[in-house]
């Protein structure tokens, strides 16, 4: 199954990370973009964050503010069965490799973003197949919206 990379996002830290025409994926994550706490985002298995372009509209469907790039998800993508995108799965995005690790557990950082502020609306363990998803860098290269994102078994 084959998606395509609709949004580059980062930001000097915190969101929303805004778009990028195309960036160096690097083991440590997008080059340019920062994190304001380690703790919770970004190292190795956290490098990269991917969500959506189709449960991003779904939400703005139901009346949230969200768009690409405003919960901090590095990649948005489209045309993928995001139910199949899964810790272990690897993906490779234009000339970058990654392997999902995580789900990302919301915090409070995304509350604008939703109505009401129940950012709680792309938790995994509160609503399955809504949440983001991290990834480690299996290969690094440069990426850029319109690329292909492509599923690897």
């Amino acid at each position: 199954m084959n998606g395509r990379l609709v949004s580059i996002n980062r930001s000097n830290g915190g969101v929303p990370k805004l778009p990028v025409s195309e960036c160096l994926v690097t083991e440590s994550g997008l080059d340019g973009d920062r994190h304001r706490d380690l703790r919770f985002h970004g190292g190795a298995i956290r490098a990269v964050c991917l969500y959506s372009l189709e449960i991003i509209q779904a939400l703005q469907q139901e009346g949230h503010p969200i768009a690409p790039g405003t919960i901090g998800e590095n990649l948005t993508v489209s045309g993928l069965d995001w139910s199949l995108l899964v810790p272990d799965v690897q993906l490779e995005v234009g000339e970058a490799q990654l392997q999902l690790t995580k789900f990302v557990t919301p915090c409070v950082n995304i509350a604008g973003s939703f109505r009401g502020g129940d950012f709680s609306r792309v938790a995994q363990k509160v609503n399955p197949g809504w949440s983001r998803v991290c990834a480690r860098v299996v290969r690094e290269g440069l990426v850029r919206v319109g690329d292909p994102v492509v599923i690897r078994t």
